[in-house]
């Protein structure tokens, strides 16, 4: 059995008890995500796992659950489409008629941040694996995610200063201008990163992880560009301005820059907004470069991982620019620390915690596999090209 982002409390679990692990993280998402009641009708739209993103036996797990609490459960393959996701009038009048839409599939994520969804209720799940729903990622407590993403949203609209380093050279800083959180039209299962930052207000520098890579919102050809070395992208207000580095790597930078944004014709220099994984759960066990798109679309939520969305006027972008281990300090106080996600280091942050006593279990011990280790060291003096 494949297993994907477990816990590290149940990395020696049996197939049996993998298997009872599932079906609570499918309770999880069902009852503390979706609300769902008995007599309900649920709707799942699922991606076949012949695609290679989703593994076998997840939506069964999650449709069984589903009959367990008294559901009404109808499963239509949604397929996959790269690069021009949509609604159909069909699965638009299937979902209109469910009380429950649930993806499986990368349609949701293709879809979530778009207008004219139709009414109700409407989840996205990032897990992609039976082994990852029964994980800490699928069975920790939906609520007290939802919890601690609203404290940090919180935190961030109260604060007046707001800085990102990571140990490669990352450093970028500004005050956030929250607004109103409304992130996305969508549920998220499980709650994994806190409403995006706008971009306008902060300007710095950020040390690449070896590669960029796309947001999810399509799946193009070079989805992802490896570097040789080191590089760092330059934004200023919310505008990329250039990138340090070797001159072939900036070459590459630039290169992949013009094509995403000739392709789609899209504002190439957007710093849309950027966010962090706030889930201890999320791990990610296999080589991030032999399987980015996976990466890209299930790692976000690991607290050593935070992401820009660049390249395009709408969140997500179509360009991400990821920062491995971040330091992210609130108004002086570091929240996250070299990767490490300090709920507690926040008002109101111990008490949550204190209240859901196995998710503070979690944050003593969580997941830090993330596919890949982190950058190495910042760009060289002296060794550079720059742009801009």
């Amino acid at each position: 059995m494949v297993i994907a982002g477990i816990g590290a409390q149940h990395r020696t679990m049996t197939p049996s008890a993998i298997e009872t692990s599932a079906a609570r993280g499918a309770r999880n998402l069902l009852v503390a995500c979706a609300g769902a009641r008995a007599g309900q009708r649920l709707l799942i739209l699922r991606e076949s796992p012949d695609f290679g993103y989703y593994e076998p036996g997840l939506a069964e797990c999650v449709g069984a659950m589903a009959r367990r609490l008294g559901l009404e459960v109808t499963m239509v393959d949604v397929g996959f489409s790269p690069e021009n996701p949509g609604l159909s009038p069909r699965l638009r009048a299937l979902i209109e008629g469910a009380d429950i839409t649930l993806f499986l599939s990368r349609l949701g994520d293709q879809l979530r941040f778009a207008e004219g969804l139709p009414e109700g209720r409407i989840v996205v799940c990032f897990v992609i694996g039976e082994g990852c729903l029964g994980s800490a990622f699928g069975t920790a407590d939906y609520r007290a995610f939802v919890a601690l993403k609203s404290l940090v949203n919180r935190h961030l609209a109260e604060a007046q200063q707001v800085r990102v380093t990571c140990r490669a050279g990352t450093d970028f800083s500004g005050r956030p201008e929250m607004g109103d959180f409304a992130d996305t039209s969508v549920k998220r299962f499980p709650v994994s990163v806190f409403a995006p930052v706008p971009g306008e207000a902060f300007s710095g520098t950020v040390a690449l992880p070896g590669f960029l890579a796309g947001t999810g919102s399509r799946y193009y050809d070079g989805y992802m560009q490896r570097f040789d070395g080191p590089v760092l992208a330059r934004f200023r207000a919310g505008r990329l301005t250039g990138f340090d580095g070797s001159a072939r790597d900036v070459a590459r930078a630039q290169a992949q820059y013009d094509r995403v944004a000739r392709r789609y014709g899209i504002d190439r220099d957007r710093v849309h907004s950027w966010h962090a994984g706030i889930h201890p759960g999320c791990g990610f066990p296999w080589d991030a470069t032999r399987q980015m798109e996976r990466w890209s679309g299930a790692a976000f939520g690991n607290p050593r991982i935070l992401h820009l969305h660049t390249c395009g006027d709408q969140a997500p972008g179509e360009i991400s620019l990821n920062v491995i281990d971040p330091t992210v300090i609130i108004d002086g106080v570091k929240v996250w620390e070299d990767g490490v996600f300090h709920p507690e280091r926040l008002s109101g942050g111990g008490t949550i915690l204190r209240a859901w006593p196995m998710v503070a279990e979690l944050f003593a011990n969580p997941d830090r596999r993330i596919g890949m280790a982190p950058p190495s060291a910042a760009v060289p003096a002296g060794e550079t090209a720059s742009t801009g």
